[in-house]
């Protein structure tokens, strides 16, 4: 019996580590989760009628909580939603106003807040507005931005909606939204938006996995590009595992390397009367010829990614090389879905990390920062 089909009988399985919790100024720059921000209300307003707080974080190489103290929390994100995350950034929306947008460094845990203004911490994005229907807007899948900070020149920032509309905006220059029609419905199968820094296109997996759909921001040419994904080496499965799968929820992710290396992630999911089973598909884009004269790329299943650690979320997925962050596991993937959960691709193992109570884990995924 395979690997991979030994995974699928050990998926209910799950070992709970140990969380500590301490309090930091700066820590290393290992990936984490964003959990949220709490104030003092004794400590009162500072200038600009903002609370001096802490950001609390899960450092999944250290297994941590870590609090980052002495935060400038704007008044405005008290009554805020956390409806996305880019590249360290935080995207919220008010309680009262799904349309409004407005980006902060928030959870840059290494950013000094003390020093930084109120205006420096919040960048205001165009209202939303609906291409089809009423309220399209009001159910944001995933956002992905261009660049590491809204404040470059070139930065362009995209929602995802669930459903079909796709909304771009230079954060600071754009007055409005570029809003386009994505070719086809993701309301039945998801897949994450992301951005390509080696070709410069914001990706989207087609609904089925078999094609890659994808945005040019340097063509004039609003229409979405599609090359077709070629598999390869498929794993060998009995006929009921197979049907196993299709009665999953799946959510396909393009994901890039730091060295520009692609791969395709399908992340399979059911919840059970008494367990949660998830399981992953990789298939890794073949170095040669990456992109065929037919326009097709050609994928390779693998269970082995090497030294790279792929994280998944409802934020664009990134990958981290684990021998720049010890503590992770290498050739694994952490995910935050139904649970926090990490998947070891070597040996099909899955563990997972309760969190306190009174600390819910939020949905997004930090990267790591240069120091």
């Amino acid at each position: 019996m395979s690997q991979l089909l030994r995974r699928l009988t050990k998926l209910s399985f799950r070992n709970k580590d140990v969380i500590k919790q301490r309090s930091v100024r700066l820590f290393s720059t290992s990936p984490c989760l964003a959990l949220g921000f709490v104030w003092d209300d004794a400590l009162g307003l500072v200038e600009g009628r903002s609370y001096i707080g802490k950001v609390l974080f899960f450092d999944p190489a250290k297994k941590e909580i870590l609090e980052v103290p002495e935060k400038t929390v704007p008044q405005e994100l008290f009554n805020s939603k956390l409806i996305g995350a880019s590249q360290g950034w935080g995207f919220l929306s008010e309680q009262s106003n799904h349309n409004s947008v407005h980006i902060s460094h928030l959870f840059n845990h290494l950013a000094d807040s003390k020093s930084n203004t109120k205006k420096k911490m919040m960048i205001p994005l165009p209202p939303l507005n609906s291409i089809m229907l009423y309220g399209q807007t009001k159910v944001v899948w995933n956002v992905a931005m261009s660049s590491s900070s809204p404040h470059e020149e070139d930065c362009v920032v995209a929602i995802k909606f669930f459903g079909r509309q796709l909304s771009m905006c230079k954060p600071g220059r754009d007055l409005s939204w570029t809003n386009r029609l994505i070719p086809f419905d993701c309301s039945s199968e998801n897949s994450n938006l992301m951005y390509s820094k080696r070709d410069q296109r914001f990706y989207l997996p087609a609904p089925g996995g078999k094609y890659l759909c994808s945005w040019d921001l340097h063509s004039n040419n609003n229409d979405p590009k599609f090359n077709e994904l070629v598999f390869h080496n498929l794993p060998q499965l009995p006929h009921y595992a197979w049907e196993v799968l299709d009665s999953c929820i799946r959510e396909d992710h393009w994901v890039e390397s730091p060295c520009g290396q692609s791969f395709l992630v399908k992340w399979y999911s059911r919840i059970g009367n008494n367990d949660v089973m998830e399981m992953f598909l990789v298939f890794r884009e073949e170095e040669e010829d990456q992109v065929t004269s037919k326009g097709t790329r050609n994928m390779c299943f693998t269970q082995d990614i090497g030294d790279l650690c792929i994280f998944l979320s409802k934020n664009d997925p990134f990958c981290v090389a684990a021998s720049s962050c010890p503590g992770l596991i290498p050739n694994s993937i952490y995910m935050m879905g139904n649970c926090l959960t990490v998947c070891s691709l070597t040996d099909g193992t899955l563990g997972s990390f309760d969190p306190p109570k009174e600390m819910p884990f939020s949905h997004f995924w930090i990267p790591p920062f240069s120091v």
